[in-house]
């Protein structure tokens, strides 16, 4: 199940996703912002974005010129085009955010927008990245989610030196530094919900398959 709780969708130029239950969440969403060349598969797919965001180098002359999409040039070379569309979300006010279209293709952009998932939920009510496969959901605090059994489940600490418990996956962890990213991987839920919790200031991105 997908939490559909979101201002704005976002999506990025990497794989477009597939589902349908995710490409419900294009079709009904309240706004989508695009990074500069996701909007040419955006209008293939049969929705007009509200903005397209990024130095625009990706972005066709022709689709430059339609009337009802709204352009955002941002030529800073210091931040990635997913970036500069969550920081134009965060100036609107637009705290909720779900994020498409990230992963896959190059897997360098992939491990970069992920990572950065952290950084955006310092600034946001609340933002997750979702893949035809998974949904991965930054936590800075002890966090509780729903689950199902037999879910796969993986934990990626950012923090390596703040200790991770987590109850209620299949192989639980008692108060354990994660010091590699594949140390928290391949769990699986047992029940309708886990708990991941911090044991300090830390952060993590949690994974689960949908």
């Amino acid at each position: 199940m997908i939490d559909a709780d979101f201002n704005v969708v976002v999506l990025a130029d990497g794989v477009f996703p597939h589902k349908p239950k995710i490409l419900e969440l294009l079709t009904k969403a309240e706004k989508v912002i695009c990074c500069d060349g996701a909007a040419g598969k955006l209008l293939h797919f049969g929705r007009t974005p509200d903005y397209v965001v990024g130095d625009l180098d990706s972005v066709s002359d022709q689709i430059k010129k339609m009337p009802d999409i709204n352009l955002i040039y941002n030529p800073d070379q210091e931040t990635n085009d997913l970036t500069k569309a969550v920081q134009f979300c965060i100036e609107k006010g637009w705290g909720k955010i779900a994020i498409l279209g990230a992963t896959g293709d190059r897997e360098d952009h992939t491990f970069a927008n992920v990572s950065l998932l952290a950084s955006y939920q310092q600034k946001l009510e609340k933002v997750v990245m979702i893949s035809d496969f998974a949904v991965f959901i930054p936590i800075n605090q002890t966090t509780e989610f729903t689950s199902e059994i037999g879910q796969q489940v993986s934990i990626f600490s950012l923090t390596p030196d703040c200790p991770i418990s987590v109850r209620g996956l299949k192989y639980p962890i008692k108060e354990r530094k994660l010091l590699a990213w594949w140390e928290g991987t391949l769990n699986e839920a047992v029940g309708q919900s886990f708990i991941v919790q911090l044991h300090g200031i830390g952060s993590a991105i949690v994974y689960k398959t949908i």
